[in-house]
């Protein structure tokens, strides 16, 4: 069974959603499943939060697996939409040096890649894309794993805390 990865963004990132849907069909077609959660027209009175909620969605539901990449303005706003989701850990990316997306997924198990559109170069968008897919988490360093272990508590705790209060 191939890893899904999803794909969501707003009117901000629409045209980098669907070149990055083109490069994940085009070149790694056999290790991922690719998952379209729009936006699937461009219309700049839409929300992100309607979009990349699907997404993160998607990546709770198998965590250790699956992926996204989000899009949006700045990457921001849309991060913190992902981060809402239990075992959801998004990064934003906004034009810094290429080692943040490694470090991003080796230190901190980023499932999530959160693109802000307005500061990445379209000329830079594959290479972030490559980078950031070819990099694994560290699971073999106990420090690493004991911090998400660490987020993963304080996200399950702040759930419960909100289903039962």
């Amino acid at each position: 069974m191939k890893t899904k990865i999803y794909l969501a963004t707003d009117h901000a990132g629409f045209d980098y959603k669907n070149i990055v849907r083109d490069l994940l069909e085009r070149e790694y077609k056999d290790q991922y499943e690719v998952i379209d959660c729009g936006a699937y027209k461009l219309d700049p009175a839409d929300d992100y939060p309607d979009f990349i909620s699907k997404a993160a969605k998607g990546v709770a539901k198998n965590p250790t697996v699956d992926k996204a990449i989000i899009f949006g303005g700045s990457g921001q706003g849309e991060a913190m939409v992902a981060n809402k989701y239990h075992d959801v850990r998004a990064t934003v990316y906004y034009g810094f040096p290429f080692d943040i997306l490694a470090l991003s997924k080796e230190h901190n198990n980023a499932n999530v890649l959160s693109i802000g559109a307005r500061f990445v170069e379209e000329s830079q968008l594959e290479e972030v894309v490559r980078i950031w897919l070819q990099h694994d988490f560290l699971s073999d360093n106990e420090r690493h794993v004991r911090r998400i272990k660490k987020m993963n508590k304080i996200t399950q705790k702040s759930f419960l805390q909100r289903l039962f209060a």
